[in-house]
This record gives structure tokens, C-alpha cells and sequence, in this order.
């Protein structure tokens, strides 16, 4: 079976590689009220290509919000059925300035796809689309395959968990995939365990009820910059370990086990500064930087503003100052009740020189799958196939908001089969996925679904 998969996937890779750049090129943004008729362009772009590859059926489907992308390949209802999930938004791509090409114009350079949504999640869910059309093609399907692909992931996913309540028969499963994750290396494969939950806050602090003259008023009134400044400061002790009453309770703590399979990994930590042009690394206290950036949670301040930020000089005392701030948090822990936390801490420490308001964006829970699950022994046996390696397991340090309602709603496991790397640049200018992981990915797929209807 291998054979015929790799002669067929080499004898239409070119054209597989150009379909995914045409996705690319929609700049389907959901957090952009603009960008509303991309979002329909790019969901009838998907359901197309669901056809295509060979759904039986594929529609796109209305929500309150951006539509679903549904579509199925239903070979036998008594076989297993795997339920592919992934987005077809993407993040804003500002600053713009700092892209080396246009973000929706996407460019190869050294084997490398730059583009918005290249690795996230377009070219990653796109792998899956393709190794449909794979075992399709040259009948060797194990499995029935439904596809998930939703438009509002970048924004919290606030209206797929109705959408998945509404249609549980639809969705009906056994397993669930996800391609919206990272490898360790092409060298050292592995696969994600879990995924961060996440809580992000919007803070507002104000002063006066109007911008001031920084001569006239400045030492009389204070400064809601310089206040919020403090207050985020005061976040983290001299450990930088989160000082925010409450935030640590509920953390799962790994085993000594756990930390050492996970330790296993190579590090280089002289590459890892230099490929990020830093000169030393930041974090909490007592834990390595896989740790850091996986089962430990975090807080961090994504952006900040207030008063005159223009070209030249304006003397000015501003009236009010932002942040928008967000938390990641692992197992135990809940967006609901860490907001609540933050948001009376910040409101807790503001001195009466300013008033403060806080609300929330968007949230969503940490998720874990066991390893000895079926669908987890099926991705690494996959994995292993192709790589020549058994895959590490690892915690993802990113967060996938759907995940806990899907599998309480349809009441199966998630397993995380990403082909991306971290310095794919997800979220940030010059985005980009290699072509080696792509092709890669739709090589690996169909041994996922082999050895899932094998189990």
C-alpha cells in the first residue's frame, strides 16, 4: 500500500502544493469585520476542495458567526470513522512592515512557504484534504473520514461549540485528528499530549477625564501608563513565578516521570537563542524551557497602549491606558475561574489616583489525551512509518479553545498529529511552513488511518 500512496503523492505533489498556495492567497481574517466576504470565499474554496478529493458530500454550513466547512467519505458505517478538525482563518497579519512579502501572496524561498496561515492552519489541515484524495484515488481507504474545518479558531471559537451540540449525529466518530500543532524536528518527531487552555483579559485604566499638558499637570496627576506599568510588574516575583492570588491552585503537577520523558528531548539552547536573537532565556524559576512553554502556565502582557504614539514629540499626560493580556493554563485549570482571578486582581491593586475596568475576549480549557489511547498509538505508529522514529510525547504550549467541547459533546479522544515546527513564526510576520512537512504530513496520514482501523 505504502508504494502506491508515495508513487501517486510524487506523481501530483507539484499540483498539491499549488492548490494549498490558492488557499493561501484568500485573506480569510476573522477577527476583521472587513474581511467577512473572504471568510465565505474561503469556506466555498474548502468545500470545493473536500469534493474534489472525493467527500461524498461537503457543505458549508451558517453559524452566528463564520461558517463551517462539513464534509464526509463514508466507505462502510461499520468501519471506524476519524473526524478531522482544523480552521481556515487566520491571524491578522499587522504589522505589515515587517513582512519581507505580502502575507496573502505566498512566496518559496529556500523550501520554505511565507505566507499567513502557511502553518496555521491552512497547509496543515490542506495535508489532510490531500491524503484523502490519496487513498481515495488508489482505493485503499480503511476508515470513513469526516471533515470539521471551521472559520472562527482565531477568535475563540465562539459559536462551533453550539454548531457541534446541534450536530452530534453529524459528527459522529471515533476518533478525533487535529493537524494544528508542531513537531520537536524532522530530526526528532514527536507528538502533542495535550494543549493550553487560555484566558485573555482587555485592561483599561483612566485618570483624568481628558489628555493633559505633561508640564502643567505632570507630578499632580497620575500617569495611567506609568500606573498600569506597575500593576503589570507586579505580576510576576523575582523568580518570575505569577503572583496573582489563587492562579496555581488548581495546577496539575507533572510527575518526576512525566519531566524526565519530557527532558528526553534534544535542546540546544545556544541555537534556540540565537534563532530567536536573544541573549538569554526568561521563565519561571526551576523548570526547563520545554516545561516553560508546556506544562507550566503562563501570563503574558500582548500588547500595550496609551496616550501620543505618532511621529515626532507630543507632550502629553494621557487620560486612559490599555493592555491586553492572557493567561495559559494546564490541566485543573479553568478559563472561568483564572479570569475571574485576574480580573479582580487588577482591579484589587489600582491605587484611587485611577479607575480600572477589565473584561474578557475569550477563553478556552487545557486538554490532555492519554498516551496508551488507540487513536495516540495509531498516530505514533504512523508517525514511526514515515519518520523512521518512535515520535516523544510533548505537551503543546499553544491552545486549541474547541477541544474539551468536542470531546465532551461527541464524547471521544482528540489526538494531535501536527507537522509544523515552532519557528514557523505563527501569529507573527513572515509566517511559513516547509514543503518538506507538508509532504510529509500527507505521507503520514494515511498509515494513520491504516493502523486506527487495525487497532
Amino acid at each position: 500500500m505504502s508504494q502506491v500512496w508515495k508513487d501517486y503523492q510524487e506523481k501530483n505533489k507539484d499540483r498539491f502544493l499549488n492548490e494549498m498556495l490558492d488557499l493561501l492567497r484568500i485573506p480569510s481574517v476573522s477577527a476583521k469585520s472587513e474581511h467577512k466576504p473572504d471568510m465565505q470565499k474561503c469556506a466555498e474554496a474548502v468545500q470545493k476542495s473536500l469534493l474534489a478529493a472525493g467527500c461524498d458530500k461537503a457543505e458549508v454550513m451558517p453559524t452566528a458567526g463564520h461558517p463551517v466547512v462539513y464534509g464526509e467519505k463514508i466507505i462502510d458505517p461499520s468501519k471506524p470513522t476519524v473526524l478531522v478538525y482544523g480552521h481556515y482563518d487566520v491571524q491578522p497579519a499587522e504589522p505589515l512592515e515587517l513582512w519581507t512579502n505580502p502575507p496573502f501572496e505566498p512566496t518559496i524561498v529556500d523550501g520554505k512557504i511565507f505566507a499567513r496561515g502557511s502553518a496555521d492552519d491552512k497547509g496543515q489541515f490542506y495535508m489532510h484534504v490531500k491524503a484523502l484524495e490519496i487513498m481515495s484515488q488508489t482505493d485503499t481507504m480503511t476508515t470513513n473520514i469526516k471533515f470539521l474545518i471551521e472559520g472562527e479558531e482565531e477568535v475563540g471559537s465562539p459559536n462551533l461549540g453550539k454548531f457541534v451540540s446541534a450536530n452530534k449525529d453529524l459528527l459522529k466518530c471515533d476518533v478525533i485528528l487535529i493537524s494544528d500543532s508542531s513537531l520537536l524536528s524532522m530530526e526528532t518527531p514527536s507528538l502533542d499530549v495535550g494543549m493550553r487552555g487560555l484566558s485573555y483579559i482587555q485592561v483599561e485604566v483612566t485618570g483624568a477625564n481628558r489628555d493633559l499638558h505633561s508640564g502643567t499637570y505632570g507630578g499632580a496627576v497620575a500617569n495611567p501608563i506609568t500606573i498600569l506599568a506597575k500593576m503589570i510588574a507586579s505580576c510576576h516575583d523575582e523568580n518570575n513565578h505569577i503572583t496573582i492570588p489563587g492562579f496555581y491552585n488548581d495546577v496539575l503537577e507533572s510527575t518526576a516521570d512525566e519531566r524526565t520523558l519530557l527532558n528526553k528531548a534534544p535542546f540546544n539552547e545556544q541555537e534556540y537563542k540565537d534563532e530567536l536573537g536573544v541573549k538569554e532565556l526568561w521563565g519561571e524559576k526551576g523548570f526547563s524551557t520545554y516545561e516553560r512553554t508546556g506544562i507550566r502556565p503562563t501570563l503574558e502582557v500582548n500588547g500595550m497602549w496609551g496616550g501620543y504614539t505618532g511621529e515626532g514629540a507630543k507632550t502629553v499626560l494621557p487620560s486612559k491606558a490599555y493592555a491586553k493580556i492572557s493567561a495559559r493554563l494546564v490541566p485543573n485549570q479553568t478559563s472561568e475561574k483564572i479570569t475571574a482571578i485576574m480580573l479582580k486582581y487588577f482591579k484589587s491593586i489600582a491605587p484611587a489616583s485611577v479607575e480600572v475596568s477589565a473584561e474578557l475576549h475569550h477563553g478556552g480549557e487545557p486538554y490532555l489525551t492519554p498516551i496508551d489511547s488507540k487513536g495516540y498509538q495509531a498516530a505514533s505508529k504512523a508517525v514511526k512509518e514515515t519518520f523512521g522514529k518512535e515520535p516523544i510525547p510533548v505537551r503543546g504550549g499553544g491552545s486549541i479553545p474547541i477541544c474539551t467541547i468536542l470531546e465532551k459533546e461527541l464524547g471521544v479522544k482528540i489526538v494531535f498529529m501536527g507537522m509544523g515546527l515552532d519557528n514557523d513564526n505563527l501569529h507573527s510576520p513572515n509566517e511559513k511552513y516547509n514543503i518538506a512537512n507538508y509532504y510529509r504530513g500527507i505521507e503520514t496520514i494515511p498509515y494513520f488511518h491504516k493502523f486506527f482501523s487495525e487497532v
